[in-house]
This record gives structure tokens, sequence and C-alpha cells, in this order.
């Protein structure tokens, strides 16, 4: 999972800042990498580098970026590698100069990388499935220009439109893009299932139209810019540098599949992603997890509810009201550590829980505490705040997950990890209240989760539920492809990993 920014600005604009702005509202979808590239009408600006962006950037680093035009990437990797080489955004000089910030995982990486090589002559600097995507879109686009013959050679919206309706044909997986060529304008890609999320907006600045393309809505909140729409599954949206749009459909047969993944637990509340609020999902789920609570368990002797700070706030507060029960914060987070979920490796993981969270023992202490978090994975975290709530004093430990058992890898840019290193492989709900230690805990049915993210949006939306269901809906899934992706992914090859420079 990543974030991604674009912004063609008016000409004659300094757009760096705004591109710095907009990364940060963002950092919450990768903590791992953050880099910016921009574009005057003949040269290329460009800085990336791991960290967190405020660390990546100082003054110096915006000030030097110049150009009304520019595309920004926040990384969180998806197979363990943290090396600074694969820091996006992605540049290659020829043809045109063609830059790429991408979000989201191509299932055929293997495969595409080795037919660039072999059949079009571009040779991979890294393992990274973003380098063979901007490759990918560079030889198709050269290809579509030197097919017009020696005398007609100018680029136009006619032959990228053709590159990546190629693009399509040869690229399988979830990929969300926003490309830039230098001096010429900016084009946004969504793969024909919509995995991925990305939206659209402008603004008018001095009587002159600037575009926006982002991974979340809210970047588009706090930069000013109006939300336009969401480009649509299999959607082409080019933008020249002087603000002329175009757009089309370039993908057969797209049939939108977003991931649900982003509703429960990546994409900040105060999102609509494909015309959904994610705050109003996280309410839903929150009222159907209750509902079911009294159903089941109307003899509850829940004294009170306890969010897992921040994701499990929202389900919390309203499972809470739901219920008839007191609401309290019983937990307090250092947020100056990042996301527990998105840490390459368990050793890190776990040293960073016991860093992250701290009790308030008042809220526990001879109480029947319900825990309410937004998802259990590896079922660590959720041991070790069993735990803690015990150590504070809890009567009786309730553990409630606002999504199903993730028993499945998500293949489609979200790192979960190798099967077995999930709590609920192979468990029973019982068997995994065990493990982490709690009295009894629930988790959410998958039909209850769609009703939450669907809720009453009038649109007729099927979501990606891989990691809950095993179906997966691009490309070809098979127990072969699943076990070379865990032998990336599992804790013991992210730990081997040499540290971060």
């Amino acid at each position: 999972m990543c974030g991604i920014l674009g912004i063609v600005g008016a000409q004659g604009s300094t757009i760096s800042p705004t591109l710095y702005d907009g990364l940060l509202v963002l950092q919450h979808r990768g903590q791992d990498a953050a880099g910016i590239l921009t574009s005057t009408g003949s040269r290329v600006y460009h800085r990336r580098a791991n960290g967190l962006v405020r660390d990546v950037f100082q003054l110096k680093h915006i000030q030097l970026l110049q150009g009304s035009m520019g595309i920004g990437h926040v990384r969180y990797p998806t197979a363990g590698s943290s090396s600074a080489a694969e820091a996006q955004p992605f540049y290659t000089n020829s043809p045109f100069g063609l830059s790429i910030a991408h979000n989201g995982n191509l299932t055929n990486s293997d495969e595409l990388i080795g037919d660039l090589q072999r059949l079009d002559h571009r040779r991979i600097n890294t393992d990274s499935d973003s380098e063979a995507l901007l490759n990918l879109f560079a030889a198709e686009l050269q290809r579509v220009v030197s097919g017009r013959g020696p005398i007609d050679v100018a680029l136009d919206e006619e032959a990228v439109f053709q590159a990546v309706e190629r693009l399509h044909k040869r690229a399988v997986g979830s990929f969300s893009v926003v490309a830039m060529i230098t001096g010429w304008g900016m084009v946004a890609i969504r793969d024909k299932n919509g995995i991925r999320p990305l939206c659209m907006g402008s603004r008018v600045v001095e009587g002159n139209t600037e575009w926006i393309f982002a991974s979340e809505s809210v970047a588009l909140d706090v930069l000013d810019f109006k939300l336009d729409r969401d480009v649509a599954p299999g959607e082409t949206v080019i933008v020249r540098s002087n603000g002329a749009r175009s757009t089309r459909i370039s993908a057969e047969n797209a049939d939108h599949r977003p991931c649900i993944f982003e509703h429960v637990y990546f994409s900040r509340p105060d999102s609509t992603i494909d015309g959904i609020s994610v705050h109003s999902a996280r309410l839903r789920m929150g009222r159907l997890l209750g509902e079911r609570i009294l159903a089941e368990r109307p003899s509850h002797g829940i004294d009170v509810v306890v969010p897992v700070p921040d994701s499990g706030r929202i389900a919390a507060l309203e499972l809470a009201r739901t219920m008839g029960v007191q609401y309290r914060e019983g937990f307090v987070k250092n947020r100056y550590i990042g996301r527990t979920f998105i840490m390459p490796g368990q050793s890190m993981r776990k040293d960073s829980v016991r860093k992250k969270l701290n009790t308030i023992e008042r809220e526990f202490s001879g109480k029947n505490v319900l825990i309410v978090d937004d998802s259990i994975v590896r079922g660590n975290t959720s041991k070790r705040i069993v735990e803690m709530a015990r150590s504070a004093g809890a009567k009786k430990v309730y553990f409630a997950s606002c999504a199903p058992p993730v028993v499945h890898p998500n293949v489609y840019g979200i790192d979960m990890p190798a099967r077995e290193e999930y709590i609920a492989h192979g468990r029973s709900t019982d068997e995994v209240c065990e493990a982490i230690g709690a009295d009894w805990m629930v988790y959410q049915r998958l039909d209850d989760l769609i009703v939450a993210c669907t809720g009453n949006s009038n649109q007729d939306v099927t979501f990606d539920c891989s990691c809950f269901d095993g179906e997966y809906i691009a490309g070809q899934i098979d127990t072969e492809y699943l076990d070379r992706l865990e032998a990336k992914r599992k804790d013991g090859a992210k730990d081997a990993q040499p540290a971060m420079p």
C-alpha cells in the first residue's frame, strides 16, 4: 500500500510546496520512503529517499524542486524490501522523459520484467514492479510513436491513449498510477478493476484551473482542491501542462472491485473512497458488531468499551452507543511511533507495540472491558493489548474485530504475511481467542462488513475481499504463485533484510 499524488499547476507556478503538503496528508499510507519529482518545460527535478516525508525533504530540497507540474509518492513495501533504490517516483529518459508513481502490485511482474528485457530491450535496475510498469509504459509509448513513421513523431493524446491500451493488455494486477511526461503533461491510470483508489479534483487560481490526482480525497480537502470524481476503473485521464484535459476508458471488460481493506484500516476516516465515506463505513461496522453481540450475548456483562487507537475508535464509539454501554479511552498512543501493521519484520513490530500504547489504569481496574480493533492479522498486537488490559486490573477482557478473520494473502498491494503467520490460519474463533488471551471474542461477519462498506451508496459495489474469502479477481493466483509470494513476505525474510541506511 502506498500513497500517490500528482498536480498540474498553473504555468509559471512552483508546485513543490503543495506536493510536500499533500504527501504529509498521505503519510499514513506509507512510512518507508518518500519522493517528489517535478518538471519545467524541459527539465526534471527529483528527490527521493528512505524515511518520513518531513525527514526526506528540507526547505532547501523543496526550493530546488522547480516547475509547475509534479508527482509524489510515499512507499509502503509489499515484499519486504526497504532499499532506497526502490523509492519512488521512478524516471526514465526515453522516450520523452517519463516518470511514474504507482500504488498497487502487479501479479505478473516476474514475467513482465523478463519480457521487457527480451522483447523491449529495456533493463530493470531493481526488483520493483513499479519500475517494470514505468518501462512497460515507456516501451509501448515508444512503439506507438515509432510506428507512425519518421515524419510524424510528435507526441499527442492519441499516442498516449494507445500506449495505455497496450499497457493494460500486458500488466496484470492492481495499479493506480500518476505518470508525468516532462514538459508535456500528466497521465492518470487505474487498472480495470479499480482495486486501489485514485481520485481527481480541481481548483481555480487567478483564473487558471489546476488539477490534482491523489490516492485519497483528504489530500484534496487539505490542499483546497474540489473533489470532482474518482478515476474510473480502466480509465486514462490526460492533463496537459496548459490544463487541457481528456479522458478515455482504455481497458477492456472493466469490472469495479475496490479493496474492502481500505475502509477497514488503510484510508483516513475523513476520506471518501469511490463515493463511500470511510467514516460512515466504520460507524456501520461498529453498529453491526454491537447488534450482533446483543443478539448472541444478551447477558454480555460488558462494563466499558475501549478502542485500540486510532483505526478502531470510530467503530468502538458506535458499538458502545448501539449496546448502551459506556465508551472510554483506555489506551494512550505515542503518536511518534509508526503504524505497526506496515512495519517490515516481526521483531520491529513487537518492539513498537510496547512503545506505542500505554494504559490508563483507572479505565480498566475492576471492570469487564470490551476492546475494539479494526482487524486481527498476526495477533501479536492483540495479545499484547489484552495483556496490558489485564495488567491494568481488568476483571474480564473481551475482544471485537471490525473485520472477519484474515486467512488469505493479499496480492494486490497489502503486505499481509505468509499464511502460517496469520493467527486465524487453521484456528477456530475460540482458538484465536485463547491464543490472544481474551475471555471471549467476536469477528465481524463478511456479509456485515460488505453492508457496512456499501452503506447508503446508490452504487452497485462488489468489493475485493480476497484476504477474507480467497477469491482473486485479477491474475492467475494459484498455489505456486502464493508460495513464491510468501517466500518474499514472511517475517523471516523481512527480518533478514539489511538495516536501512
